[in-house]
């Protein structure tokens, strides 16, 4: 590789940016506005419009956002990181504050009785963040303040997370714990005596087979919005259980 100098890793580096441009991955800043809810402790933490349950518990902390309509997309978002800083607004952005960096976990709905100023109304791009993460960037009073924000990749602890629910005719697959893209764009299940099948988007990140698979070991296949493919195999055993979440050894 010495040989080629610095032509070679410049050239890599080109070629990663355009990869992840066309795959779906704008890197660029936007413009936007933003929010928060609930009190300093999370408030709430619960399921919301992607499928997850405690955020607490399941490893994404008070990084959150609920995404307004333009860039929630029908929860195709759902998982996706985002980098955003209090921007054009020095009396209610902290100085010196930074950025942020969350992840997309619910979903603001719009206010269409208020087409003048409800901020998640379509076209508007808006973050609802918790109050931790909007007060780490601009004081309480602001209530409201503009931003720019980015796509970043995830970082996650630990391996991708399969939390495994419905009935045997009807089962539906959380994927959580997503590293780097953090939006899964499709996913396929494995029994031990089956075949891979394509599982269908419920809602959210909630993916859903009509295939009877109770007593086999589930293997996953994972693709997310940047056209990474990565294999699970054997995560659920074959006596897994309904209600119980099952963690891959590798991520992405």
């Amino acid at each position: 590789m010495a040989k080629f100098h610095y032509l070679v890793p410049l050239a890599l580096l080109v070629a990663s940016f355009v990869q992840a441009v066309s795959a779906g991955i704008d890197t660029r800043w936007y413009d936007a506005h933003a929010t928060f809810y609930g009190d300093m402790n999370g408030g709430d933490t619960m399921q919301g419009a992607c499928g997850y349950g405690n955020l607490l518990e399941q490893g994404y902390g008070l990084a959150t956002a609920a995404l307004s309509t333009a860039l929630f997309n029908k929860g195709v978002t759902c998982g996706a990181c985002f980098e955003i800083k209090c921007v054009n607004d020095p009396q209610w952005c902290k100085k010196n504050a930074g950025s942020i960096k969350i992840t997309a976990t619910n979903f603001c709905p719009p206010n269409y009785s208020k087409p003048n100023d409800n901020w998640c109304n379509p076209p508007q791009r808006h973050f609802d963040l918790s109050m931790k993460m909007f007060t780490t960037i601009a004081f309480y009073k602001a209530g409201i303040i503009p931003v720019q924000y980015r796509r970043v990749p995830c970082t996650k602890i630990g391996g991708v997370k399969f939390e495994i629910k419905g009935n045997p005719y009807s089962l539906q697959v959380l994927v959580y714990n997503v590293a780097n893209a953090g939006d899964v764009s499709s996913v396929s299940i494995k029994g031990s005596k089956s075949g891979w099948l394509p599982m269908s988007r419920s809602w959210g990140q909630i993916w859903v087979t009509g295939t009877n698979l109770v007593g086999q070991a589930l293997s996953f296949k994972v693709t997310t919005s940047d056209r990474t493919m990565l294999e699970f195999d054997n995560v659920a055993p074959s006596n897994w259980r309904f209600g119980q979440s099952y963690a891959a050894r590798n991520n992405f």
